[in-house]
């Protein structure tokens, strides 16, 4: 079954730092599919000879409507981030979607943990902001790294989530990019491996690269449940 294709216009853009920035788009029927927290639009992005699909987290919520937020990075040698980076305001584009399995339908029954890096909190964000849409009944806690100060993206946001809602521990960290993902494996094995043999946490991770990777499987080795260790790998 062909997916049907949508088209939306740049009405916004916005600069995190030199090589990461958001797009905010209206599609021109006025109206994004339905979508869970978490989910991705697969962007048409036409090169010389081909057009090529890239996946695309949204950063904003099913609650805020319209226009919603694409955060992406300048990534080495990537055509497709290349052309999403020279899309002005008042350009029109084409995505299918939204899809995506990694996502937050209502707030946690449980403690549960957001693994974060760069920008991999697209996808996190407005899942915090599902979780935390009422007074949360459990602890939820947030690891965001980044390598860079300046990749640490929506800090305002975050910190205001994090006084507003006792219940809510955010916690940013720069690490020197070769060690990250290994600052976040000790610091989990420490917290919620080796402090205690309570195995009801749940947890969302998403990176770049193998330590995703790594990370599910050092959760899952402990005896944490398959279904209580969500991840997405780019």
């Amino acid at each position: 079954m062909e997916r049907p294709t949508y088209r939306a216009r740049v009405e916004r853009i916005f600069e995190h730092c030199a090589d990461t920035r958001s797009l905010f788009l209206r599609t021109l029927s006025g109206r994004l599919p339905q979508y869970l927290p978490g989910m991705f639009v697969s962007v048409s992005i036409p090169l010389a000879n081909e057009v090529r699909v890239r996946p695309y987290t949204i950063a904003t919520s099913p609650e805020d409507g319209e226009p919603f937020e694409l955060c992406f990075n300048l990534v080495p040698n990537g055509p497709g981030a290349a052309w999403m980076f020279e899309r002005k305001v008042g350009d029109l584009l084409d995505f299918t979607g939204p899809f995506g399995a990694f996502t937050l339908e209502r707030a946690p029954d449980s403690e549960t943990v957001f693994i974060a890096e760069g920008t991999a909190i697209a996808p996190i964000r407005p899942m915090l902001r599902r979780a935390l849409v009422r007074p949360a009944a459990h602890p939820i806690h947030l690891l965001y790294a980044a390598h860079r100060s300046e990749h640490l993206l929506y800090l305002d946001e975050l910190e205001s989530m994090s006084r507003a809602c006792p219940q809510f521990r955010f916690e940013p960290m720069v690490v020197d990019e070769n060690f990250l993902y290994q600052r976040l494996l000790d610091e989990v094995e420490r917290r919620w491996i080796a402090s205690d043999n309570d195995r009801s946490r749940h947890f969302f991770v998403c990176g770049v690269g193998s330590g995703v990777l790594k990370m599910r499987d050092l959760l899952r080795q402990a005896g944490y449940e398959r279904r209580a260790v969500r991840y997405e790998q780019w």
